[in-house]
């Protein structure tokens, strides 16, 4: 599934140059939010797919329903990293994204994990097991847990101001389908048996607590997913941000674009798991899937900049664009822009490769694997991009466009303090 995507995709975005065309900034971000729409609304249709392969899995735990619900999982990720160049200047999916891709997190708070690996001491919920224990205690409150339900779980989200709290979202459901990655840097994902969802057969104990804590989070994230949607339909906040006032809206698109280019995905989701050699740090570290996330997150980049998304199923949404906007001012620039993003997707797209020949990211996240230069390769290219972002951004006068840092970047030296 994902190769056909990448070649349809990449076949599409090679040959999608000529969009050059009087593009007023109203007709720019009118554009954008219908991008936005779609993505959440491929996002949605997937998530629902995923809780029918949920369902599917409770009634039968089998190997095959496990798989058909990782794979549901894998699917579901693709539409929605894309969505993430909506992020950093948009306020109204800034305050919603952390529940539905909040990462990493103490697992442990969520069900049970290796006696070694997964006890933070800075957090007191570390090992908390919402699915072992019927009832918690917070700051001193008892909570009556009994019933694994989506309120409870927005309840504990982040609970007590930890970020790393994370009961709900992507995350969260991908923890309890693969399990905790026991592997560090060598290969191998997550190893959950599907006796683990068998009340009959059970591992793990609570069986039948996990299947509800599974089911909960996934219908919390379609509620959560409907939310993106209607943000951006006609009338949505997120619409009405970026469309209301057009200097405003085009601060807050390219703010994304050089945001997730550099801090967010250069920054956090690569250079600091390299520095750290650490595979916590990967972005889907429980499924081993990181290199698509990286891919589809580079994508969503280029999406923005050329106003055209490929939908899940084929159809394309494109119009007046970023690059239009650059373009009428300095065609070099516009184009450097362009063919920076092209060869940042490459560079993405050798990682992919690599990890689907049987090189997982995590290894290359090790110390001294040449993996790793894959990895800063990616990196380079994403700094480089951004380097022209900021270029545009001075071209089209887009004040008040703040890109997002990382120490990991800017001070390396920092993240080992």
């Amino acid at each position: 599934m994902f190769r056909s995507t990448l070649l349809s995709t990449t076949a599409a975005f090679m040959c999608s140059t000529g969009l050059a065309q009087a593009a007023t900034p109203a007709d720019i971000l009118t554009n954008y939010a219908d991008i936005a729409q779609a993505g959440y609304e491929d996002s949605l249709a997937l998530a629902q797919a995923l809780d029918a392969a949920v369902d599917a899995l409770i009634a039968d735990p089998t190997d095959a329903t496990l798989t058909a619900a990782k794979d549901a999982w894998l699917a579901a990720r693709v539409p929605y990293q894309q969505t993430e160049a909506f992020r950093f200047g948009n306020p109204s999916v800034d305050a919603w994204e952390g529940k539905v891709n909040a990462w990493p997190l103490d697992e442990g708070l969520i069900d049970y994990v290796s006696a070694d690996l997964g006890a933070n001491d800075e957090n007191p919920f570390s090992t908390a097991n919402v699915i072992a224990n019927p009832t918690l205690t917070v700051a001193g409150v008892s909570i009556d847990a009994s019933e694994i339900t989506p309120g409870l779980l927005q309840n504990l989200h982040e609970v007590e101001g930890i970020e790393a709290n994370v009961t709900t979202g992507y995350h969260a459901i991908e923890f309890l389908l693969w399990g905790q990655d026991l592997f560090g840097t060598e290969h191998g994902a997550g190893k959950r048996p599907v006796t683990d969802f068998d009340p009959a057969n059970c591992t793990g104990g609570n069986c039948d607590r996990r299947a509800a804590y599974l089911k909960a989070a996934t219908e919390l994230l379609i509620t959560d997913l409907q939310d993106a949607v209607a943000n951006w339909s006609e009338g949505g906040q997120g619409r009405m941000d970026v469309t209301a006032d057009p200097n405003r809206g085009i601060v807050m698109a390219f703010t994304g674009l050089g945001s997730l280019s550099y801090g967010e995905q250069a920054g956090e989701r690569m250079k600091l798991g390299l520095l750290l050699n650490d595979p916590e740090e990967e972005h889907d570290c429980f499924s081993d899937n990181t290199h698509n996330s990286h891919y589809f997150d580079g994508l969503g980049i280029r999406n923005v900049y050329t106003g055209r998304y490929v939908r899940v199923d084929g159809s394309v949404v494109e119009g007046p664009s970023l690059y239009d906007l650059v373009k009428e001012k300095d065609e070099t620039l516009a184009n450097n822009l362009l063919g920076d993003m092209d060869r940042t997707m490459v560079a993405l797209g050798d990682i992919r490769t690599a990890a689907e020949a049987g090189t997982s990211y995590d290894q290359m996240l090790g110390a001294g694997h040449p993996g790793g230069a894959l990895v800063e390769n990616a990196i380079e290219h994403l700094v480089a991009q951004t380097r022209n972002i900021e270029r545009a951004v001075v071209l089209v006068g887009a004040e008040g466009v703040a890109i997002e840092g990382s120490d990991s970047l800017d001070n390396p030296t920092a993240v080992f303090e």
